[in-house]
């Protein structure tokens, strides 16, 4: 099942064309990438399916239920963290909590059960500090608190991450990857490596519409390059190397950095044992041989070239 399908969207900003044409959908218990250069149109997507902006044309369904610009009634299965969330400073993340329970409907009864999962879950259980005192990683988990308060079908973060240091980043890309099991999470970043680390699948926005969209592993499997990168114990070694791979057939392109070589080749199962038999015969010693999976920025790269 989808819990969300964004068909056919524009949206235009003057006569600045931001969306044109954007077409995805979201299925169940997914944990979605939405990826782009910054500017690329990935908050003003995600503000249109939130309904605090009136798309130009096309249609956006949450659940099965059409998204009206306004006062959406679709916003009661969403839970949205923006990139910089904003809270009362002298309030402790209980208190905080407890009110956003009341505003959005839920008895004293549901507000005190489901906090006593959510807090742990954040990491804020029996902090007593007022928030103004938080950092920004406890803000954001705290924000992830606020936004699964009322157990939405789907889970909006926009740039989570980004101004996070790693140990903050890794906290929140965890509890993003837990709250899948109770949520579908949509998830906007330019941060290649957070992707690739939770999502199943992604979305490349690249000048208004999906320049890719798809899951993960088979994205990569398209892209596949078949690479090989060979470590030698030195610069010299690994020069001698490129030249004896320069005069072999099968080597569609070799290139040294330093002490290592990545090669390009046809079928590496196959003729990566002729490389071997190669560095034996030359009596080059190796610190490692390693067939190169290709990454998402390289995808990034190849598709907005």
């Amino acid at each position: 099942m989808n819990v969300l399908e964004v068909r056919h969207i524009q949206k235009n900003f003057g006569r600045h064309q931001v969306l044109s044409d954007l077409n995805f959908a979201v299925s169940e218990h997914s944990i979605f990438g939405l990826i782009g250069k910054n500017g690329a149109g990935k908050t003003t997507a995600m503000k249109m399916i939130l309904g605090f902006l009136r798309p130009a044309g096309g249609e956006i369904r949450v659940c099965g239920e059409n998204v009206i610009y306004g006062n959406t009634a679709t916003n009661r299965l969403i839970g949205y963290l923006p990139d910089v969330p904003e809270f009362y400073g002298y309030m402790t993340a209980r208190e905080y909590l407890t009110m956003c329970g009341r505003i959005t409907g839920l008895t004293k009864l549901q507000t005190h059960e489901w906090l006593q999962e959510l807090l742990p879950l954040v990491g804020l259980d029996g902090i007593k500090r007022r928030i103004h005192s938080f950092s920004r990683g406890m803000k954001q988990r705290l924000g992830i608190a606020q936004a699964l308060l009322n157990k939405p079908r789907l889970l909006i973060c926009d740039e989570a991450t980004s101004a996070l240091d790693p140990k903050g980043r890794k906290e929140i890309l965890d509890l993003l990857s837990v709250a899948a099991d109770q949520t579908t999470v949509l998830f906007s970043t330019h941060i290649l490596s957070d992707v690739e680390r939770i999502c199943d699948s992604i979305g490349l926005l690249h000048e208004g519409r999906l320049a890719l969209h798809g899951k993960l592993s088979e994205i990569k499997n398209t892209y596949r390059k078949e690479t090989v990168r060979i470590e030698t114990l030195n610069e010299a070694q690994a020069r001698h190397l490129l030249e004896c791979l320069d005069a072999r057939s099968f080597i569609q392109s070799a290139e040294r950095s330093q002490s290592s070589v990545t090669v390009q080749l046809h079928d590496p199962q196959k003729n990566g044992l002729k490389i071997i038999d190669m560095l034996s015969n030359e009596q080059i010693p190796i610190l490692n041989y390693e067939l190169l999976e290709p990454s998402l920025e390289n995808v990034f790269l190849d598709v907005i070239k």
